[in-house]
């Protein structure tokens, strides 16, 4: 599965996970002003549908649209899709950058380390 979205795709894919199944015009609806043309929000609705990561049901004369995957996976996916990219497929140079960056503290760190040991 490809995990990587646009912004105009995220947008689309944060609805469905918030909000739940819907067609194209109710999407448009939770945009704001200027709101976005339907065939716009149509193209991409169908883009992300051949990818797999929506999927429809045929309501009459529209479809109602849904996610096909959920949100929780889909960020899981993303992350290691980013790991294996951008990190030689090791996950302790990623844990490694944030501390050099100062994004994540040394104290924070052995807090989540205490986490798992708890877990376990």
């Amino acid at each position: 599965m490809n995990t990587k979205l646009t912004a105009k795709e995220e947008i689309i894919m944060n609805l469905l996970w918030e909000h739940g199944p819907m067609s194209v015009k109710e999407m448009i609806d939770y945009y704001d002003d200027p709101k976005p043309h339907f065939n716009t929000v149509s193209t991409f609705v169908r883009a992300l549908e051949a990818r797999g990561l929506i999927s429809h049901n045929d309501m009459g004369n529209t479809f109602q649209y849904y996610a096909a995957v959920d949100r929780e996976n889909f960020n899981k996916q993303s992350l290691m899709s980013f790991v294996d990219k951008f990190y030689s497929k090791h996950a302790l140079n990623v844990v490694s950058a944030l501390v050099s960056e100062e994004k994540i503290s040394v104290e924070e760190l052995r807090e989540l380390l205490d986490r798992i040991e708890k877990s376990k």
